[in-house]
């Protein structure tokens, strides 16, 4: 099964319509893709509920109650990333508890996957010793000292939950709520930052104005569709990018271009340039990740579109890392290269150091703290960090992603 949930879904609105089977969680390359067949049987436009639920497949056999029900198409993809993350034990805990409580809606459901960690559930009673030192670790938040958890009395533990009463008997085990409740994590409006996906930016968005009461900070997940920008904000309260504020929540962004952007005074205006930058990075190998942060040193890139571009042209760079002195490349380029055929009966006859700096003259190379690095393209440095002129126009002619304007 490669979908946590698949659910067949319609227009309450328009009968006519045909319905529409989606898989979640969406996958990226596939989300901006869904909202627009939804949007062509006229749903997807809004960031409330308008679909209704008529069947559901999955493995979590409790969401069946949500046929019948309104639902967002937002909702469906956050609670199926939030359940792909579960252990089996955490999929004990969650149907049991939904079946307990007797939840039905989309929202207690997401909620809920916060919070079902604190009960306790029993699907097979023949080893108590067991049964009540995983009681014990859930009473504990999950976790204990190894001293502390051999020295439980399993048996014991057990059979004082047993006897105390309150499990309730369900088709997924007899389940103790352990006094949890269902605290409200989500909204209903709002999705609490949940990093699923590999992201290399996570940005919290509020409106500049402030939220309303009842409100909470909106997350998004860089590099991202232009759908999932404009709904993401639209779901704060945002309806042009001058509008919001941004702080980023975490980064996995290659060091120095952190250092060489002043990332901790973002406006929304700079979203479209930060979510392209991030864009031409994310594809990028480990090691490619270490070339960057040396060409962006070797440039002295100072905005997203500078760092954009290089992340875009690395292979007109050359780099070596961990090269500090003229020596060491001259050495690198003799034995190490390809570029001669070394002989190591000739060692002493090798002047590795002035080979080096006959090399940096030509090539015009420089070394930083990340190694040595030539750039061996033909158009000038500074222009190649330039913005593309049709985007530049497009940019001051307002034309922004989505809906959203500037």
């Amino acid at each position: 099964m490669s979908y946590v949930i698949q659910a067949v879904l319609s227009n309450p609105r328009r009968p006519e319509c045909d319905q529409i089977t989606i898989p979640f969680p969406i996958p990226v390359d596939q989300y901006d893709k869904t909202i627009e067949m939804l949007q062509a049987i006229d749903l997807g436009f809004s960031v409330n509920r308008d679909c209704t639920v008529d069947e559901v497949n999955s493995r979590y056999n409790v969401l069946n109650t949500l046929v019948g029900t309104l639902v967002n198409i937002d909702q469906l993809d956050y609670l199926a990333k939030r359940l792909d993350g579960f252990c089996a034990g955490e999929v004990s805990q969650f149907q049991a508890m939904a079946h307990k409580l007797g939840l039905s809606e989309i929202k207690d459901f997401i909620n809920l996957t916060y919070c079902c960690q604190q009960t306790t559930v029993i699907t097979d009673f023949s080893d108590l010793e067991q049964i009540g030192k995983d009681h014990t670790m859930t009473l504990n938040g999950g976790a204990m000292p190894m001293d502390q958890y051999q020295a439980v009395n399993g048996k014991e533990a057990a059979l004082q939950l047993i006897d105390g009463g309150g499990g309730v008997i369900t088709p997924y085990g007899v389940v103790y709520d352990n006094g949890m409740k269902l605290e409200p994590a989500y909204n209903g409006h709002q999705f609490p930052s949940y990093l699923y996906d590999h992201s290399l930016l996570v940005l919290e968005i509020t409106p500049k104005r402030g939220l309303v009461e009842g409100s909470n900070p909106e997350y998004l997940y860089l590099p991202a569709s232009e759908h999932q920008i404009e709904r993401t904000l639209l779901r704060v309260g945002v309806t042009t990018l001058h509008d919001a504020k941004m702080r980023i929540d975490w980064d996995e962004l290659p060091e120095k271009v952190v250092n060489a952007l002043e990332l901790d005074h973002l406006s929304g205006s700079d979203l479209p340039a930060l979510n392209r930058m991030c864009q031409s990075i994310e594809p990028l190998k480990e090691a490619d990740m270490e070339k960057l942060n040396a060409v962006v040193l070797f440039a002295e890139a100072g905005d997203m579109m500078a760092v954009r571009q290089l992340a875009e042209n690395l292979d007109l760079f050359d780099f070596v890392p961990g090269l500090q002195t003229p020596e060491e490349y001259g050495r690198h380029m003799i034995r190490e290269s390809g570029h001669f055929d070394y002989d190591e009966n000739l060692e002493g006859f090798y002047d590795y150091r002035r080979y080096g700096e006959q090399q940096l003259r030509q090539e015009g190379g420089q070394f930083n703290e990340c190694g040595y690095v030539v750039y061996q393209g033909t158009m000038p440095l500074e222009e190649l960090m330039m913005e593309d002129p049709a985007e530049k126009h497009q940019r001051e002619q307002g034309l922004q992603m989505g809906g959203l304007t500037q």
